[in-house]
């Protein structure tokens, strides 16, 4: 059994719209390019063939992965969050205590990380350091570069 996962209900229309592409547009193609290769005769030694099946077992897998993560998600009801702390899908302005540079980062699901939109995924060493922190709390987070700590100035959703 999958475990459960939460979504905005914009991450879960993105994770539907994907699978709708993968088995509406890509299928129709890949069955169109296995045709073409057994056209060519035979398929003992045809590479296209082979390379077209392949292609086919990724996408099927890729789309079952979809289907049962889809099955499994839950939208996070974004009005009833606790805004005390920090957790999923929590919006924190945060300043590098060296630096004093200040960021904005929302707190997501892996799937819908993408770090140009400022959305950062909880399994992150960031989102993980922030994980549970107050507003005036420091965060001692390391990173690639070394230990960074982080005062978190605002926590909204």
């Amino acid at each position: 059994m999958s475990e459960i996962k939460y979504f905005t209900q914009e991450g879960l229309q993105k994770l539907k719209d994907e699978l709708d592409d993968l088995t509406l547009r890509e299928r129709p193609r890949i069955v169109q390019a296995i045709q073409e290769a057994r056209d060519k005769g035979d398929l003992s030694e045809n590479a296209e063939y082979d390379a077209a099946k392949e292609a086919q077992g990724l996408l099927e897998a890729k789309i079952a992965e979809l289907q049962d993560l889809i099955f499994n998600a839950r939208i996070l009801d974004e009005s009833k969050m606790d805004t005390s702390k920090v957790l999923l899908y929590s919006i924190v302005k945060i300043k590098n205590i060296k630096s004093k540079m200040m960021m904005t980062y929302a707190i997501v699901p892996e799937k819908e990380a993408n770090f140009k939109e400022g959305k950062i995924s909880i399994n992150s060493p960031i989102g993980k350091g922030l994980l549970g922190k107050q507003v005036g709390e420091i965060a001692e987070i390391m990173v690639p570069a070394g230990k960074v700590q982080f005062e978190i100035l605002e926590i909204t959703r």
